[in-house]
Formats: structure tokens, C-alpha cells, sequence
């Protein structure tokens, strides 16, 4: 089979990439062997290329990606969660099947620091694995597992659940931050959407943005934020920048709201004070994916709403590299996609 590896650990980016042939992978009890049909980038994967994401550079020849679609085509002694033919993807986390956040899951995050699905096969542990929605193809269905639960995770189940009537601001028109509108707007939310260019505002108000803010024609966004709820404040801010515009989400939130801070995508430069948090009751909620349980019920979500990743382009999988320079161009609207032949 073929499969896509960083060969030196990290450090050239997309174009240290290489493709290699390898053996089919043995399967092992209580493991699933998928063939692979889609698989879509993060942000996350151009760090992990680069060496610089949190831990650092990966082992060598490590298969890159965390999320990919197939086919179950194998299962080892034991498996009883799928059956041959069963469409799949896998769990951002590998270890985190429910409950609470802990240390036990670092390290078993796909494509860094452990083998990562974008080959034509991959094994994984049957409890590291969910079945897709049944409406999605398998290019929709890759690009769940990281953003998509990600999005849930803030919105649902990270301790302040979005109630219809209530007000989300995104940052933003990526991956992460289309999936919070999608679903923000099935539970009956208003939604705000911030970004640079007014035509990706265009499409984010056809998609179902209530309102919009060109952060370069209006840099104080949070005011404009304000000034669009009567002064309240929005109850949640989806919050990718990190510390380059948490302190205007700390304006933007309402009394008694959270941000939600996911990315770093503004540099991870910046003095922050928490202040405005005390005052209003707020807080700032850290999100890192999510579990499994987190997934499985966000696909039951997405069934009942028919709800459909939106996907920006779609790329072949010997031209896997590409989808990582479009994802790091910042061009993207939604998610970029790699398909097999």
C-alpha cells in the first residue's frame, strides 16, 4: 500500500512529505484494518510537518493526519464494535473514549505523536474508531473527526451548552469555525461571523450567519460585537486566534458567558489580562478536540439535520502536499480534502 510519511520527523513542511509503498499492516486483536477513501487537513497537520507543533517533531517516517474515512476491510480476533464493509472514521484521540479530559489522553492524538491515517490503510484500535453518518460521503465524513468535534466539544460540552436565543461569535472562516456555525444555527442560535475578506462573509450569510464583521475594515470587532447584541455580548466566542484577539473576545462576551479558545492562528505573542473575565463572571474554556462519546453523538446531530460539512476543494491523494499549502494559504472556506482515485 501506499502511504504518505514525514520522513526526517518534521522541519520542510508540506514539501518534506514523501510517498512510499509499504506492506499491508497486520491486524492484531481487538483491531480494525480500514481502507482509507478520504482524509481532510488542519492547521494542526501544517505544524506537525513543520516540527512545530506542541511536542515537537514526531518520530521519523511518521504517517501524518488525524482525520480519514473508509471501509472496514478486516477485523481481528475479538472486534465487536464493526463488521466488514462498516464505513468509519477515526477518533481524534485514540484514548479518550468519554468522561472527562485527562492527562492518560496526550499521546494519542493521530498523525503526532502516533501514526497518523493518511495511507491507503490504516489499523486502529476498534475502541479508536466511530461509525460516519449515514447521509455523508466519505469526503464528508473525513472532515469530522478533528474540527467538527472540535465545534461540538465548544458549543455543547465544554460546561456552558448553547441554548436557542443565545448569541455565538466565530472567528473566523475555516474548518473549525464553519462547523460552529452550521451547528450553532441547528440549535437555534444567532451567530456572528468575523473575517477579512467580505466575499467569504458573503458565503457565511448564505450559509446562515445572522451577521457579519470585516475585522480589517472594523479592527475593533468586539465593539461592533457589542453594538449587534444592544451592548450585552455574545454568550459564546469560538475563539481561534489565542493570544493576538482573546482580549477583544473577553470584551465581546456577555456577563456570564465563556470563550472558547482553540487556536493560536494570530501568533502565540501577546499580554492578556483576565480581569474583564471577573467582572463579567465569564470565563476563558480551553477545548482540545474531544472524545469519542463527544463524536458519536454529534454524528447522531448532524444525521437528524442532514447537516453537511462544507468543503472547499477537493485534492487526489498523490497530490496530498498541495492540500496542505491551500489549508496554510488561509483561502480555504470550510475544510480542504484529500480523495483517493
Amino acid at each position: 500500500m501506499r502511504a504518505w510519511i514525514i520522513p526526517a520527523g518534521a522541519g520542510a513542511g508540506p514539501s518534506g512529505l514523501k510517498l512510499v509503498d509499504r506492506p499491508s499492516p497486520p491486524v492484531a486483536a481487538g483491531q480494525v484494518k480500514v481502507a482509507m477513501r478520504a482524509w481532510s487537513t488542519n492547521y494542526r497537520d501544517g505544524a506537525v510537518a513543520a516540527g512545530l507543533y506542541l511536542g515537537g517533531p514526531v518520530a521519523v517516517d511518521t504517517v501524518p493526519l488525524s482525520d480519514g474515512a473508509g471501509e472496514v476491510i478486516e477485523v481481528g480476533a475479538g472486534v465487536t464494535r464493526f463488521k466488514l464493509g462498516d464505513r468509519v472514521a477515526g477518533t481524534f484521540f485514540q484514548n479518550w473514549i468519554g468522561g472527562p479530559f485527562s492527562a492518560a489522553v496526550l499521546g494519542s492524538d493521530l498523525g503526532g505523536p502516533i501514526q497518523g491515517v493518511l495511507a491507503e490503510e490504516a489499523v486502529l484500535d476498534e475502541q479508536g474508531l466511530v461509525a460516519i453518518p449515514c447521509h455523508m460521503s466519505f469526503e464528508e465524513a473525513a472532515c469530522l473527526p478533528c474540527a467538527a468535534v472540535t465545534a461540538w466539544h465548544a458549543l455543547f460540552a465544554a460546561g456552558h451548552q448553547i441554548l436557542p436565543g443565545q448569541t455565538v461569535l466565530v472567528q473566523g472562516t475555516g474548518g473549525v469555525s464553519i462547523f460552529a456555525l452550521q451547528l450553532a444555527k441547528g440549535a437555534g442560535a444567532d451567530v456572528i461571523v468575523t473575517s477579512s475578506s467580505d466575499e467569504k462573509l458573503k458565503t457565511a450569510k448564505a450559509l446562515g450567519a445572522d451577521d457579519v464583521i470585516n475585522y480589517k475594515t472594523t479592527p475593533a470587532w468586539d465593539e461592533a460585537a457589542l453594538a449587534l447584541t444592544g451592548g450585552r455580548g455574545v454568550d459564546m466566542v469560538i475563539e481561534v486566534g489565542g493570544p493576538g484577539t482573546v482580549a477583544r473576545s473577553m470584551n465581546a462576551v456577555a456577563a456570564g458567558g465563556t470563550v472558547s479558545l482553540i487556536g493560536v492562528l494570530a501568533g502565540m505573542d501577546g499580554a492578556v489580562t483576565p480581569l474583564p473575565l471577573m467582572l463579567k463572571v465569564a470565563r476563558l474554556q480551553g477545548v482540545y478536540v474531544g472524545s469519542r462519546a463527544m463524536f458519536e453523538v454529534m454524528n447522531t446531530a448532524m444525521e437528524r439535520q442532514a447537516l453537511r460539512p462544507r468543503i472547499d476543494k477537493v485534492f487526489k491523494f498523490e497530490a496530498a502536499p498541495d492540500a496542505y499549502v491551500h489549508q496554510a494559504s488561509g483561502a480555504h472556506f470550510g475544510k480542504v480534502v484529500i480523495a483517493a482515485g
